[in-house]
């Protein structure tokens, strides 16, 4: 027991209560991820953001800016700077939209195709070594269930 002047001093940190959480779970999950993402992928000059717009472009050739807002939850101004800042780097170009004069198709330019190739393969070999803790059908229920509470 402390007096009343003395201040307590906290050996280990007790986390039991936010280890209860699904939030704080996923965030440091999340964050362990991401810190490694951001090294790895420096080299290519892309923010996770970054990737799974251009993973989303290559993947679906002609997709609009409003389905990568919608896909990504990014609010149209943002996903515009970054649109602006990939056609800016010679990775996009914007074709008319054959339905909507409003809107544009983007794709991947040769320079985008060659970088999202090893982006891609950076990005599949840092999944590999972060998911070593986990066997390969944990790694598909953990998928799994993480889709659950966001889809």
């Amino acid at each position: 027991m402390t007096s009343a002047t003395e201040k307590p001093f906290v050996e280990k940190v007790n986390t039991r209560y936010l280890e209860t959480l699904v939030g704080y779970n996923a965030r440091r999950a999340a964050l362990a991820v991401i810190s490694l993402f951001l090294e790895e992928m420096a080299v290519y000059e892309l923010r996770p953001v970054d990737f799974s717009a251009l993973s989303l472009i290559t993947h679906n050739p002609g997709i609009t800016s409003r389905q990568l807002c919608s896909t990504l939850g990014i609010q149209a101004p943002n996903i515009v700077a970054m649109v602006n800042g990939f056609e800016k780097r010679g990775l996009i170009e914007r074709h008319a939209h054959p339905r909507d004069g409003r809107a544009f198709g983007l794709m991947l330019t040769a320079e985008g195709e060659a970088l999202m190739l090893q982006a891609e393969k950076t990005a599949s070999s840092l999944e590999a070594r972060v998911a070593t803790k986990l066997t390969a059908p944990e790694r598909r229920d953990m998928i799994r269930l993480l889709k659950k509470i966001y889809k």
